[in-house]
């Protein structure tokens, strides 16, 4: 069985690229803020406003974007969920009012600079010690926002990721239960076919070996994709003819057998010895029978795969079927594989027997 690679989580992105899709979205803002501010004079007819307000609101944006990280840095670090809310909040207050104080002394060192360069002359920011308090009563409503959204953004990621992980895993587990499965599955095929051979080898030891000989092909064949859930039909089909050949090595003109398969469901995938169990339940729960008839059908039938192993022996007795290791397991194979989206019966043949049915999805094989 191969070893599986270990699961690894999707790392959380780092601050410079969450600081980076948050300078975009300040951006976003601060061209909006410009906007509304430079229609509002507009509309109050004060025109010739446009280069204040773009200098005004390029100043804060960039002193915005300066202290990004420390804002990113600050949501992660005390991250409301992890600790009580109310350890939290002072700390939160006090991150809000230092950058709060340093976004403002930004702006008035920036604008005090850039207004008398372009010609615009000084800049009037008004009395600083109202400037302060003033600009902090927007900036603590922005740091909850940022800090509210920063911390949805990561819990939603960490969810997303325990998801993939969960799937993971339970996909991992499903395809250990199904290569257990075929493992439980191909000595059982194997020992009952070696039983088969070993009533034969005292009557007639050419037949004996013959039979050995095409059980070693058959062996090749499957131990060809010993990892592969899934093969072709067609591929299926000539497994089940190889079984066939040995058991008439058995039986000789005792049984006789019959399997066709459509064309357009030659490359339709499905479950890796699938038929031989079936074809084996036929000829155990028909023998006695002479001749015994065994018949293998494969079609496509209103949008699934339908395959039908029927034999001419005396049918169902009552409702119950006993199941051995092959059919329990290939009914636990197929609800492994295909949950709801299969059948598997057992019916009277019109004329007698008994019919076995699967029914599953159509999927055609890659190259």
């Amino acid at each position: 069985m191969p070893v599986s690679a270990p699961i690894s989580p999707q790392r959380q992105p780092g601050i410079l690229s969450v600081s980076l899709i948050s300078a975009a979205v300040v951006s976003a803002a601060g061209l909006l803020k410009f906007w509304y501010l430079y229609l509002d004079d507009l509309a109050r007819d004060r025109p010739g406003t446009f280069a204040q307000r773009a200098l005004e609101e390029g100043t804060g944006w960039l002193a915005a974007t300066v202290l990004i990280p420390a804002i990113v840095w600050a949501s992660r670090r005390f991250r409301f969920g992890e600790h009580p809310w109310w350890r939290l909040a002072p700390i939160h207050l006090g991150f809000a009012i230092m950058l709060s104080i340093a976004h403002t002394t930004l702006m008035a060192v920036s604008r005090a600079i850039v207004f008398p360069l372009v010609g615009m002359g000084s800049y009037d920011y008004g009395a600083m010690r109202w400037r302060y308090p003033m600009e902090f009563s927007n900036f603590v409503v922005i740091y909850a926002i940022f800090v509210g959204a920063l911390n949805l953004f990561d819990y939603y990621r960490e969810l997303r990721n325990r998801q993939i992980v969960a799937a993971e895993l339970e996909a991992r587990l499903a395809q250990t239960q199904l290569q257990n499965l075929q493992l439980q599955l191909q000595p059982h095929f194997l020992f009952n076919t070696l039983n088969t051979i070993s009533s034969v080898m005292y009557e007639d030891i050419a037949r004996a070996d013959a039979m050995l000989a095409q059980l070693s092909d058959l062996l090749r064949r499957t131990l060809r994709r010993p990892d592969a859930q899934q093969v072709p039909l067609e591929e299926e089909i000539e497994t089940v003819r190889m079984y066939l050949r040995i058991m008439q090595e058995r039986f000789g003109e005792d049984l006789r057998v019959e399997v066709a398969m459509d064309p357009d469901v030659a490359q339709m995938l499905v479950p890796q010895l699938l038929l031989q169990p079936l074809v084996e339940n036929s000829i155990r729960h028909a023998a006695g029978k002479t001749p015994l008839e065994v018949t293998v059908r494969a079609a496509r039938s209103q949008g699934e795969l339908l395959l039908r192993v029927s034999d001419n022996g005396p049918g169902l007795q009552g409702a119950i079927i006993e199941k051995g290791i092959g059919l329990t397991n290939t009914a636990e194979r197929l609800a492994a594989l295909y949950g709801e989206r299969h059948q598997l019966s057992f019916d009277n043949g019109p004329d007698g027997g008994l019919t076995v049915s699967v029914r599953i999805p159509l999927q055609a094989a890659t190259a």
